[in-house]
C-alpha cells in the first residue's frame, strides 16, 4: 500500500454493522475480528511497519485504555502496570517474565469485572502491551477496544463512534511512523 499521507477508509459496501449485530446475536462476547473489512486498512499498515513503530503505537493506545478503566475502576492498578511494565520491557529496563505477569494479571481482572465493555477494555490493554513480545497481537488491540466502544453504546449507537477509532488507529500509526523521533527513550535489544 502506497503511503499517500491519507488514512485509509473501507472500501464500498462494508458494512460491518451486519456482522457485529450477527456475532451479538449469536452471543459473541468479541465482537470484531482481525480479518474484518473495517480492519483491513489497519492491517495492511501494521504489515508494513517496523516493531518499533508498532510498539510505540499500540502502547499509546493500552495507556488510554488502561486510563479509561482506571476511570472506572477508581483503586485498580492492573491496567496502568501492565502498561508500565511493557514499556519498560521495550525500554529493555526489565525481562519478559516479570511484564508477562503484570499482562497476565490484566487478563484477570476481566475475568474478574462484569461490565461488558470494561472485559474487552481489558483484554485490550493487555493486547496491546503483548505488542512488545511479537506485532502479532496488534490487531488485538482494536478487536477488544471497539467491542468494547459497541458494548458501551449500544448496537444502534455505535457506528460513528466505531468509524472514528478505527480511523484514528491508521492515524496514529502513521502519526509514529513519521515522527519516531518523538520517541526519545532507550529501546531494548530485541526491539529492532
Amino acid at each position: 500500500m502506497k503511503n499517500t499521507g491519507k488514512t485509509p477508509v473501507p472500501g464500498p459496501g462494508a458494512d460491518w454493522l451486519e456482522t457485529v449485530k450477527a456475532r451479538a446475536g449469536r452471543g459473541n462476547r468479541i465482537l470484531f475480528a482481525k480479518d474484518d473489512a473495517l480492519l483491513h486498512p489497519l492491517a495492511e499498515l501494521l504489515q508494513r511497519e517496523s516493531r518499533r513503530t508498532v510498539t510505540l503505537w499500540a502502547l499509546g493506545l493500552a495507556e488510554e485504555a488502561a486510563a479509561q478503566l482506571s476511570q472506572a475502576h477508581p483503586g485498580e492498578a492492573r491496567p496502568e502496570n501492565a502498561v508500565q511494565a511493557a514499556r519498560a520491557w521495550a525500554a529493555g529496563a526489565i525481562r519478559m517474565p516479570l511484564a508477562r505477569q503484570a499482562i497476565l494479571s490484566c487478563h484477570a481482572l476481566a475475568r474478574e469485572l462484569t461490565a461488558p465493555g470494561d472485559i474487552a477494555r481489558c483484554h485490550a490493554v493487555a493486547q496491546g502491551c503483548s505488542v512488545v513480545h511479537t506485532t502479532g497481537h496488534a490487531m488485538g488491540l482494536p478487536v477488544y477496544e471497539l467491542t468494547a466502544v459497541v458494548r458501551e453504546r449500544g448496537l444502534e449507537n455505535c457506528r460513528e463512534a466505531v468509524e472514528r477509532r478505527s480511523r484514528e488507529y491508521a492515524d496514529r500509526l502513521l502519526y509514529w511512523e513519521r515522527h519516531p523521533e518523538e520517541y526519545s527513550g532507550p529501546w531494548a535489544a530485541f526491539l529492532r
